[in-house]
């Protein structure tokens, strides 16, 4: 046991203090607690600790207002008022930019969600037998959840549904995924595959479905979406990792030839269909892997490119042939600031500089947040 301040949020929403000669890093932290912990792990002079008394409560602390917090591993920042969430976010991709990508740079902007609960879209839960939740914290066990704050009101619907399900011993998989619109919910188990829910995006009409990708909150996709492509124009632009086309669809407004590129083969059917409903005749959309497609040098010739990647990064490689393609300007979608830090910094060896960064925090409640770097060639 030992007893230390928590100084910052840093990178995976962790606190860090200093300690015994130690670096520790707590998780469920709010900056400017004093706390007494217990070791769980160590490594030279780096420690990982659980909170065990809270000496003296920040002023960013607060009750967290769900019964399950700290037991599920969902959430990790509801102990602390919602503008200091802001202000860690801004503070983790500060940190990661600086540490990671040596790159300095000022305060980030981090753009509030309108609601910091009943925002969330989209969920996964664990069904084990009668109990359907998610996973408890830094295990595989599942906690059993009636109601989650963070979901939106029909999201919620659909897990008392779930739930009825799988006490009545009718649903089976081991993971469930749901999806809703304003209107309905949709959830994987239901019995016609192809059930669509929609989203409006800066006038044009998305379908997608409960298992393809789609941003989790609807209440800041506009935002997002319309900062990440704003002020590009030309002949032709590449969207990587595009998923339903999202992206592809505002940038064919402003491009002669936009090129979708994703590996997800439903994702890729969607996104011609979004393409067809909204009367987009420009916008091609190519099935693969984005590291196959670059290297296949089929992209030549791009002014623009935007990529938006999974949560594990681009695959290897992929940011060293976007710079030899020498667009003149990238858009970067990130929802790892770390991810981006390392990439950014290869962009800026090879002759790109950042003009402009901004973050949308389109996970209340979480360490996650999504950032937009957009850089120019030099």
């Amino acid at each position: 046991m030992i007893e230390l301040k928590i100084e910052r949020i840093v990178p995976r929403g962790f606190g860090i203090g200093f300690a015994d000669g130690l670096t520790v890093f707590v998780p469920l932290a709010a900056a400017g607690d004093r706390v007494r912990v217990e070791i769980t792990q160590r490594k030279k002079k780096i420690a990982f600790a659980r909170i065990v008394e809270v000496l003296e409560s920040s002023p960013d602390r607060r009750e967290p207002p769900c019964n399950y917090f700290g037991e599920c591993g969902g959430c990790d920042f509801q102990q602390m008022t919602y503008s200091a969430q802001l202000a860690a976010k801004s503070s983790i991709i500060k940190d990661a930019l600086r540490r990671l990508g040596k790159i300095e740079t000022g305060d980030i902007d981090v753009v509030a969600s309108p609601q910091e609960f009943g925002y969330r879209g989209r969920a996964r839960w664990q069904v084990r037998g009668p109990i359907v939740g998610y996973f408890r914290r830094e295990s595989h066990d599942v906690i059993d959840v009636e109601a989650c704050p963070i979901l939106n009101s029909k999201l919620n619907d659909g897990l008392r549904s779930v739930r009825d399900g799988a006490a009545a011993g009718s649903i089976w998989p081991d993971e469930v995924e749901a999806a809703s619109d304003s209107e309905t919910v949709v959830v994987s188990t239901d019995d016609d595959p192809d059930r669509s829910l929609s989203c409006n995006v800066l006038g044009f009409e998305y379908n997608f479905r409960s298992t393809s990708f789609f941003q989790a909150n609807s209440l800041l996709i506009e935002p997002l979406a319309n900062f990440a492509t704003q002020g590009y124009s030309g002949t032709k632009a590449l969207d990587l990792y595009c998923g339903v086309g999202l992206f592809t669809l505002p940038l064919a407004k402003n491009f002669e030839t936009v090129v979708g590129v994703e590996a997800d083969h439903d994702s890729i059917r969607l996104a011609r269909q979004n393409a067809d409903r909204n009367r987009i005749s420009n916008a091609e959309f190519v099935q693969g892997s984005v590291v196959s497609f670059v290297e296949a040098r089929q992209a030549d010739g791009p002014e623009f490119i935007l990529l938006d990647p999974p949560r594990s990064g681009t695959e290897k490689g992929v940011i060293e042939q976007i710079a030899t393609l020498w667009p003149k300007a990238i858009s970067y979608v990130s929802c790892d600031p770390t991810i981006l830090a390392r990439d950014l910094r290869v962009l800026l060896d090879a002759g790109y500089e950042l003009e402009e960064i901004k973050a949308f925090d389109l996970f209340p409640q979480s360490h996650h947040v999504e950032t937009v770097a957009k850089l120019s060639r030099k």
